[in-house]
């Protein structure tokens, strides 16, 4: 017993890292499939559970909690054993975590397409689930600050305090967004109603993307970044400050969700304010991620790893600007409802999210399995072009068809009648969707290439036997 106390646990992370890439790959595909049938809509085949109104959860689920979840539990799992210098606080709770997520990925898959769903975005999933997900997060969170609470180290690095704080949000934020009455085994009615309820709904939905998909994700940049490049953090004080700004910031966006509705004035108005503060420590960060590049710049040359991170640093700064720009009331009058909304959150996900994601990956896997690096770096190159070029295919369809459509919808004729009925505008947006779905194509035949890459390195793997706990050292604590 005193081995394996003496060593990681990178069963677990190895565990939630193979299937970051093999949920990536699902989600993708599914995310393929529904912009092929925004073209061909005949690609639903006349069957319910393929029609787009089932699928597009399906994809925001599988893309945000399947493949972004088990990056985050992955790397974050992994981070906290090196940065504390401890093993995590017990195996048994640790392997619970991996395959009571695994339970709840597989629900949302079967549960999506049958229609089951509280209609709710981002937390679409029936009761039963939501109930399962709230006990499986609370024992990461047990598992996560327990190994904190035994570190053998005084300082806790910030990409824990960031891992940290999204433990926490994402806890607060499900369990009172999804608080309901059940009227049957797969049916409920929400506490709230109304505007209230729409209120709720954005505070959460907002604050997903606030702490699950970012402050999370910061998490991995404020470790693998600095690794991979072999250098420090370049302002650890700007990183204390950053996560203190970003965390009392977030909260309060939510409501630019909820322009021209019926929620009040005021509380519109707020939301906007605090989404364009947002932008200072947004960028704050981001610059810090950059800037620890400083000296080093010659490596983006040869290290495909790096550029992976770094890149995904600028798809970051792209969207922490787009959305407290979007967030303003005038500007938000012309992009609600269209396509612009499509291609920010995309801007987001595959380029912030995503590109994070694998960089961390291709850092994190070779480690773990007693190889210097991946099987192929020139896949990993090939990899980082796919998926830059699907990216800005994508992105850039949706910022041209979405501002086309806040045009032709606002237009009228000078007796106030609208220049353009809806069908005319769906008629001029149509070519647009063939050059998403070629984007899409591209980001998911990346991943393929990355499932390849990882399965040739698990093949050549020297060993998965389970690494020693190195002692602390006061060089490394921020390292």
């Amino acid at each position: 017993m005193q081995g394996v106390q003496g060593t990681y646990n990178d069963k677990v992370v190895r565990q939630f890292t193979v299937m970051t890439v093999v949920w990536g790959i699902v989600g993708m595909l599914v995310g393929v499939l529904i912009a092929a049938q925004l073209y061909w809509p005949a690609l639903n085949f006349d069957l319910p559970w393929l029609s787009y109104g089932r699928l597009r959860p399906l994809h925001t689920n599988a893309v945000i909690f399947a493949f972004g979840g088990c990056a985050l539990f992955a790397t974050s799992l992994h981070v906290v054993q090196r940065t504390s210098h401890v093993r995590l606080i017990s195996d048994k709770l640790a392997a619970f975590v991996f395959w009571g997520w695994q339970l709840v990925i597989v629900a949302a898959a079967v549960s999506l397409p049958l229609g089951l769903t509280q209609g709710k975005e981002y937390a679409e999933l029936i009761w039963p689930i939501d109930v399962l997900i709230a006990v499986v997060w609370v024992s990461y969170a047990v598992l996560f600050f327990g190994t904190i609470a035994k570190r053998a180290v005084k300082h806790i690095y910030v990409a824990n305090w960031f891992f940290g704080a999204y433990i926490i949000a994402v806890a607060l934020l499900h369990i009172v967004n999804s608080l309901a009455l059940p009227s049957g085994l797969l049916h409920s009615y929400p506490v709230y109603s109304g505007a209230v309820d729409a209120m709720v709904q954005w505070w959460y939905g907002h604050n997903a993307v606030g702490f699950f998909l970012t402050a999370g994700f910061l998490g991995m940049m404020y470790y693998f970044v600095p690794k991979q490049a072999g250098r420090p953090v370049y302002s650890y004080r700007l990183s204390i400050v950053h996560f203190w700004a970003l965390i009392a910031i977030y909260m309060w966006a939510g409501p630019h969700h909820l322009h021209y509705t019926a929620l009040p004035d005021w509380a519109q108005s707020l939301g906007m304010v605090f989404s364009l503060i947002l932008l200072a420590p947004s960028w704050g960060g981001a610059i810090n991620g950059v800037m620890t590049l400083s000296g080093v710049w010659h490596k983006l040359r040869t290290d495909p790893i790096l550029k992976f991170l770094i890149v995904s640093l600028s798809f970051y700064m792209m969207s922490t600007f787009e959305g407290p720009m979007m967030s303003i009331k005038t500007v938000n009058s012309l992009s609600h409802y269209t396509d612009w909304t499509i291609g920010h959150v995309h801007a987001g996900a595959l380029g912030w999210v995503a590109m994070i994601t694998i960089g961390s990956v291709y850092a994190m896997l070779p480690k773990l399995l007693g190889r210097e690096q991946m099987f192929s770096i020139k896949a990993i190159d090939t990899h980082f072009w796919l998926h830059t070029l699907g990216v800005v295919f994508y992105i850039a369809s949706m910022w041209i068809a979405g501002v086309m459509q806040g045009l032709m919808w606002r237009a009228t004729n000078a007796d106030g009648t609208l220049t353009y009925s809806f069908v005319e505008a769906l008629n001029a947006t149509y070519p647009y969707y063939l050059v998403r779905l070629g984007g899409g194509l591209l980001v998911f035949v990346g991943m393929l290439l990355m499932a390849w890459n990882t399965w040739k390195t698990f093949q050549a793997a020297r060993s998965t036997a389970p690494q020693p706990i190195l002692p602390p050292d006061a060089s490394q604590a921020r390292a």
